[in-house]
């Protein structure tokens, strides 16, 4: 699979369930989309609460799921959008990994 985001970045509503999960719970979905790559969940979701570190581990996953569904982009560009717009990210890569169909990241 390859091309482009399915969801833009402010596609957020498109899944308001999601949408409001992330926005409650960032923490949960940030672990279930490092699952989706092959991190261990709780791992994850525990160091998205730690400054500097939840930056670091946020492009790492991000990174993750461009590559492996052959998104364009670049690092710095995954911090940009992470630093401005969390969440809006963070739901982006949730729609992403949760596309029907699409085979689990971790098992490429």
């Amino acid at each position: 699979m390859s091309g482009d985001w399915q969801h833009g970045l402010f596609g957020c509503y498109d899944n308001c369930g999601l949408c409001i999960i992330s926005y409650l719970v960032p923490c949960y979905t940030f672990g279930k989309n490092s699952e989706a790559v092959g991190e261990v969940c709780w791992k994850c979701a525990v160091t998205y609460i730690i400054p500097i570190v939840n930056c670091i581990a946020a492009i790492t996953i991000r990174g993750r799921i461009r590559e492996h569904r052959g998104i364009p982009g670049s690092t710095f560009n995954d911090l940009l959008v992470i630093c401005f717009c969390p969440l809006c990210a963070l739901v982006q890569e949730a729609q992403e990994v949760q596309v029907p169909g699409a085979r689990a990241i971790a098992r490429e």
